[in-house]
């Protein structure tokens, strides 16, 4: 079966609800921040969020996660304004839970995984990143196979719900290992080519552009280098890296890849199945981190890449921080001001060109002394 998952139609219609959890101790402003995230991800995978709430719990309850007070709280309000899905902003509900919530609500129940899965299904363009997502969706399936029962029959329709399809899931362990093993080797095929395509180009200097998602990357590599690379104004537009030449100047040309964005809390199944393609960041000699700067959350988007680039080992690589979007600011003053919590870094915007020429400079500089060494 392929993974042409990008076929299946949009639930535009469906009415979402968003709950998150606060537990004893935790910080409110990042529930708030995750939960907005989570708003801006559901609307992506084009539902309509009627409702968000913060539920306090001192533990999770095992059964529901919320107890069954809350849960009778929010059947009202599923039933007075016609909800169809109800969205946990936990990284995995239990079959059991999933099970469980859905008999009791009548709805639909996913977690936090399940939408960013459903993004990169409609997302995924490539052959290669249509056998990723296939692959990181049987992944987070297939442990949880035993308890998902009757949930299984859901599966293939609706937000949350896109992938390998209906009669793919319904059949046993033993073929969806078989065809997760079809599936890296695939991968190991197009991450082999990677490599020899890296190898290739030793002597060239490579840089990365990284950055939340929806920060401009495509963008930015579109201007940098004449293209014209897939761009839209919404989350996670893009999930291949395309490798690009960028003229530094005097002779001077250096090849800069486009990556996947991240995000909070971004699947491990996610990581692992787009390991061919982030594999690009850790051969790169340079990173430009891409930031927008109108985000009301620009410092934990930042700390955010930051920690998933110290996971892939990239820490040490030279950065250039370029803070995007400062056409959408007020006025410059404001743009001036952020700046300088951020000593080192260039305000521009891709879109306009702004502070490009600055980038370009700064590249070059990278240039010489990468080409020194």
């Amino acid at each position: 079966m392929d993974a042409s998952v990008n076929r299946i139609p949009s639930s535009a219609d469906e009415r979402a609800f968003l709950v998150a959890l606060r537990l004893h101790g935790s910080d409110q402003a990042g529930v708030e921040y995750s939960l907005a995230e989570l708003e801006d991800l559901v609307k992506t995978a084009g539902a309509i969020v009627a409702r968000t709430r913060i539920i306090r719990r001192d533990r999770l309850d095992a059964a529901t996660l919320i107890g069954k007070g809350a849960v009778e709280q929010l059947r009202t309000v599923i039933q007075e304004e016609g909800i169809r899905l109800l969205v946990f902003d936990v990284n995995s509900l239990k079959p059991a839970q999933i099970r469980t919530l859905e008999e009791m609500l009548k709805v639909r129940v996913v977690g936090r995984t399940e939408i960013i899965l459903d993004i990169f299904a409609r997302r995924a363009r490539s052959a290669e990143s249509k056998i990723q997502v296939e692959l990181a969706q049987l992944r987070y399936i297939l442990p949880r196979l035993k308890g998902l029962g009757g949930v299984l029959s859901r599966l293939g329709g609706g937000i949350g719900t896109r992938g390998p399809g209906e009669k793919m899931l319904e059949t046993d362990r033993r073929h969806i290992l078989r065809r997760i093993s079809v599936l890296k080797n695939r991968l190991d095929q197009i991450s082999a080519h990677r490599a020899r395509a890296r190898k290739s180009r030793r002597a060239e200097v490579c840089g990365a552009v990284v950055g939340y998602t929806n920060a401009g990357k495509s963008t930015l590599i579109n201007l940098l280098a004449r293209d014209d690379l897939f761009v839209e104004d919404r989350l996670f537009a893009t999930l291949d890296a395309y490798t690009r030449v960028v003229f530094l100047g005097d002779e001077r040309k250096a090849l800069l890849t486009d990556t996947v964005g991240f995000i909070a809390n971004l699947p491990v199944n996610l990581v692992e199945s787009f390991k061919s393609t982030l594999e690009e960041i850790h051969s790169a000699d340079f990173l430009v981190h891409l930031v927008e700067i109108t985000s009301a959350t620009i410092d934990r988007n930042i700390q955010v890449v930051n920690a998933e680039l110290a996971r892939l080992g990239c820490s040490d690589k030279p950065q250039i921080l370029f803070l995007n979007k400062a056409d959408r600011l007020p006025d410059p003053e404001t743009a001036v001001h952020i700046a300088e919590r951020y000593p080192g870094s260039i305000t521009g915007s891709a879109l306009k060109g702004d502070g490009v020429q600055e980038l370009r400079t700064r590249m070059a500089l990278l240039y010489d002394g990468l080409r020194r060494l």
